[in-house]
C-alpha cells in the first residue's frame, strides 16, 4: 500500500505512535508518506519506503494565527495526487481529520478518491474536544471520515458520549517496539545516580497539569522516607518550574533528576525499578507501556485507559486520581524485597508483550484493507 500519515512531529504521544506506526509498516514493505510542518522526532533512520513531506505556512501581516489547516490540506492535495496514495492516515482530531476531509472532497471534485482514517488519541477527545467551539467540527470529520479508530474502550467510550458519531469506531490499541523498548546494561549509569544501591524511580511526561507530576514528587518523598531512592523526571512542559518549587520546598531536590526530553528513553528506564503514572486522565497510557516493556512495574491512577493496559497487583497497582498514600503503600509493596520487585518487573513484561508492535501492526493493515475494500 501507498499511505499518507499526518500526525504532529513532537514527543507527543499521538505522535510518537504514528511515526513507529509508519516505520513498521515501511518495514513490511508500505510505502510511507509523513505529511506535517517538520520531521517527526522518532522518524530518525533511513529507509527506502519512507518520506517526508513538510506543510510550509504562509505567513502575511493580514493574519494573527497562520492558517496551518489551510496549508495542510493543500499539501494534502498535492501529496495524494503526485505520488498516487492509496489511503490517509491522520492521528489526533484537530486539526488532521477535518483538513484531510477537506482535501478529499477537493480531490473527489477532481475525480480522485481517497479514503481518510482517522485515529482519535485521547486529549484531542477529552480536553480540546469538550471545547464547544470545535464540536460541530470535530463530529463532521469524524462522521466524513472513512474508517475511525481509538487507542482504547475508555476512549471509545467518550467519543461516543461527547460527540453525535454515526461512524463505527474500532480499537486499535497503542503497542511498543521491543527492538527498542527492552533491557539496556546501563549499570554504570545507575551507579553514577544511586551509588549506594538507592530504589530509582522514574517520570515521563509531558508536564502539563493533567499529569499531575506533584502527585509524582509527594509519593516519591513518601517512598523516600521508608527506603533510600532518587527519583528521575523525563520531558519538559509549563510545569516544569512548579515541579522544581515542589521539590524544593519539600527538602528533596537533591534526590531528584530532572534530565529534560531524552531520544534514548529506554536507556534510562533500564536503570529503574519503578515507574509512576498519577494522571488525571489517560486515554491509553503509552509511558506506561514503553516501562513495563523495559521491565518495570507501574504505579498509576485507575482512569481512562490505563485499568485495559495494567493488572492490579500484578503488574503494578492502580489507586484513585491523587490518592498519594496508597501509591506510596504500595510502590513500597513492591520494592520491599528483592523477589517481591522481580516478580512484579517479570510480570509487567509479559503484560507488554500484548501490545507488541509485532500484534497490533496486522491489525492496522487489516483496518487499512477493509476500507480499501469498501471505498
Amino acid at each position: 500500500m501507498n499511505i499518507g500519515i499526518v500526525c504532529y512531529p513532537t514527543f507527543g504521544g499521538s505522535g510518537v505512535v504514528a511515526t513507529e506506526l509508519g516505520k513498521a509498516l515501511a518495514s513490511r514493505g508500505h510505502k510511507v508518506h509523513f505529511i506535517t510542518y517538520s520531521q517527526p522526532a522518532r522518524l530518525d533512520f533511513f529507509n527506502e519506503n519512507l518520506f517526508y513531506h513538510e506543510v510550509n505556512v504562509s505567513t502575511y501581516p493580514l493574519f494573527d494565527y497562520p492558517p496551518y489547516e489551510t496549508s495542510l490540506a493543500s499539501r494534502l492535495v498535492d501529496v495524494v495526487k503526485f505520488e498516487k496514495l492509496d489511503i490517509l492516515h491522520v492521528h489526533y482530531a484537530i486539526p488532521h481529520a477535518s483538513a484531510a476531509v477537506f482535501a478529499k472532497h477537493i480531490l473527489a471534485s477532481e475525480g480522485i478518491r481517497i479514503p481518510v482514517i482517522t485515529t482519535l488519541h485521547g486529549t484531542d477527545i477529552t480536553l480540546v474536544g469538550r471545547d464547544k467551539t470545535y464540536t460541530p467540527v470535530i463530529s463532521y470529520s469524524i462522521n466524513e471520515s472513512d474508517g475511525v479508530t481509538t487507542v482504547s474502550e475508555s476512549l471509545k467510550r467518550e467519543t461516543l458520549t461527547l460527540f453525535d458519531v454515526k461512524k463505527e469506531i474500532k480499537v486499535i490499541p497503542n503497542f511498543v517496539d521491543f527492538s527498542r523498548f527492552s533491557k539496556k546494561p546501563k549499570d554504570h549509569f545507575r551507579k553514577v545516580i544511586a551509588p549506594n544501591g538507592e530504589k530509582m524511580i522514574i517520570h515521563t511526561s509531558n508536564f502539563r497539569k493533567v499529569k499531575r507530576v506533584g502527585d509524582v514528587v509527594r509519593v516519591f518523598q513518601k517512598i523516600n522516607e521508608k527506603t533510600p531512592s532518587r527519583l528521575l523526571l523525563i520531558g519538559d512542559g509549563p510545569e516544569r518550574i512548579n515541579i522544581e518549587m515542589l521539590c524544593r520546598e519539600l527538602n528533596i531536590a537533591p534526590l531528584i533528576t530532572f534530565l529534560g526530553k531524552q531520544e534514548a528513553v529506554e536507556e534510562i528506564l533500564s536503570i529503574c525499578d519503578l515507574f509512576i503514572l498519577p494522571s488525571e486522565h489517560e486515554s491509553f497510557g503509552l509511558a506506561a507501556l514503553e516501562a513495563m516493556a523495559c521491565e518495570l512495574p507501574v504505579i498509576s491512577s485507575n482512569t481512562g485507559g490505563i485499568p485495559e493496559l495494567m493488572v492490579d497487583g500484578i503488574t503494578g497497582f492502580m489507586s484513585n486520581v491523587g490518592d498519594i498514600e496508597k501509591m506510596a503503600n504500595d510502590a513500597f509493596l513492591i520494592l520491599e524485597d528483592a523477589e517481591t520487585l522481580k516478580r512484579f518487573k517479570s510480570n509487567a513484561l509479559s503484560q507488554a508483550r500484548k501490545f507488541s508492535i509485532e500484534t497490533v501492526l496486522p491489525k492496522y493493515e487489516a483496518f487499512y484493507s477493509s476500507v480499501l475494500s469498501t471505498f
